[in-house]
């Protein structure tokens, strides 16, 4: 009988034992699975806000050139051909850094991705590009013409513009969650 007792203690250390055992490698698991679970989200969080600052400064960009575009009514509005010529040749001097700018915009875009806003992005810039030189024919130009394709060309910009701003927000809440 005595020896009966030994073996149910012993039986029951390690069952106690083997108890411990599974729920220590359990509770490690789970500690582990939400150490992961910790850093994944870190890491979202932390593309997401990289991803925000450059769209922003994208964004940013696209507007200081469109500032200067905007400039055109101030043109429209002079009262002789000398003074739209100053105007449209200050403009033509301001565009250029704004490209510029936008530029480097786009390559940090083109880092930060998706693939999607990337293009758009580029796309933007595209545009601007296309613009500057269309505002230099303005200068010294009598005919319509070239206005209307500046008008055009500007039009394409914003609407560029406006599909990146719409591909950004998107970009932006799946990686928010939705």
């Amino acid at each position: 009988m005595a020896n009966s007792g030994l073996w149910v203690g012993v039986l029951t250390a390690f069952t106690a034992l083997g108890a411990s055992y599974i729920t220590a490698r359990a509770t490690s698991r789970a500690a582990l699975a939400q150490a992961r679970t910790t850093t994944v989200a870190e890491a979202l969080r932390e593309q997401r806000d990289r991803r925000r600052s450059t769209y922003r400064e994208m964004m940013h960009c696209a507007h200081a050139f469109s500032e200067v575009t905007w400039q055109i009514d101030d043109v429209d509005a002079a009262p002789d051909r000398g003074t739209k010529d100053r105007l449209l040749t200050e403009m033509y001097e301001r565009i250029g850094p704004a490209i510029g700018n936008m530029n480097k915009a786009t390559h940090e875009v083109r880092l930060d991705g998706p693939a999607e806003v990337s293009a758009a992005a580029e796309q933007v810039r595209q545009m601007a590009r296309r613009v500057q030189p269309l505002l230099k024919a303005l200068i010294g130009a009598e005919d319509p013409g070239p206005r209307h394709d500046y008008d055009a060309a500007y039009l394409e910009f914003r609407d560029a513009h406006v599909a990146f701003i719409g591909l950004a927000r998107r970009a932006l809440e799946v990686a928010d969650g939705g």
